[in-house]
């Protein structure tokens, strides 16, 4: 039998099903770092970052061990959609305790003039684009949202969007930039603000 280490994700969340902590654990230092960026990212404090990383890691163990997890092939997607939920979740009280404004936030895919000259590899690593793309990715088209979760809620590259959604790397990539493009026009024709409803 192979070292557990290098085991499937999908065949370690059944051994953690059927028992095995271990399992978890391998699963937990392989993306503990790519779920604690993605949430730090978008909340950028520190403290509020350790918070929801807890959470959504105890959200994940107790759907598992209620047999609740669904396999889709992409353990890290889900529990990005875990953290993603509590971000909101967090955003939302704060709003009805605070009112949340969003005038402290910079907004670079409204304003960048420029972003359609660089490549979508540099955009997608504009961390400022990434928390943008959680609230406008619902005002694209179909083809587009379908891009843009698949890169940052699933971690899937073009290569496998392409194989995914049935077409060429080039329309992959196209796609993605005109959803970047599509957004900040969007945005810019509603007049949409940084702030969760």
């Amino acid at each position: 039998m192979k070292n557990i280490c290098q085991l499937t994700d999908e065949i370690l969340v059944k051994l953690y099903e059927d028992g095995n902590n271990q399992a978890f654990e391998i699963l937990l230092s392989r993306y503990k770092s790519k779920v604690y960026t993605y949430i730090y990212l978008i909340v950028r404090n520190k403290e509020l970052t350790e918070d929801i990383f807890q959470e959504t890691f105890i959200k994940a163990i107790a759907t598992i061990q209620q047999g609740r997890y669904v396999e889709t092939g992409r353990f890290l997607g889900w529990v990005n959609r875990i953290a993603h939920n509590l971000i909101i979740d967090h955003f939302r009280r704060e709003k009805n305790e605070n009112t949340f404004s969003a005038d402290g936030l910079e907004y670079d895919i409204i304003n960048n003039s420029k972003l359609s000259e660089k490549s979508v590899e540099d955009t997608i690593s504009n961390e400022q684009v990434l928390t943008d793309v959680i609230h406008l990715i619902d005002y694209l088209p179909q083809s587009q949202q379908e891009v843009v979760r698949m890169r940052f809620f699933e971690d899937l590259s073009f290569k496998e969007i392409a194989e995914r959604t049935e077409v060429s790397i080039n329309t992959a990539l196209g796609r993605m930039r005109y959803a970047l493009l599509n957004m900040r026009r969007i945005a810019h024709e509603n007049d949409i603000q940084l702030e969760l409803k």
